[in-house]
């Protein structure tokens, strides 16, 4: 995962809730009668290149380098703004 920051490219609102998808494969073996399951391993993960973000406000899933783009295209600029309040 990039240390930069992301922006979701769908619903271009969400720049900080984000989840980080992992597939994982889990062994098994099964009787060829009845279908139980007669033995199941440990998930392992599967190492993907890009890695699967996916937006928490509309659930839009893509590779990480396309929420980083998107980011980087129309970055976020800090402002300070004056209180009212004293």
């Amino acid at each position: 995962m990039q240390e930069k920051p992301y922006f979701c490219p769908n619903c271009r609102s969400n720049r900080v809730k984000f989840a980080l998808l992992e597939t994982t494969s889990t062994f098994f073996m099964k009787d060829a009668i009845n279908g139980s399951v007669s033995e199941m391993g440990e998930p392992q993960l599967i190492e993907e290149a890009d890695p699967q973000v996916q937006c928490m406000v509309c659930r839009f899933v893509g590779n990480e380098l396309r929420f980083v783009k998107q980011a980087e295209r129309e970055p976020r600029t800090e402002t300070t703004v004056a209180s009212a309040y004293r």
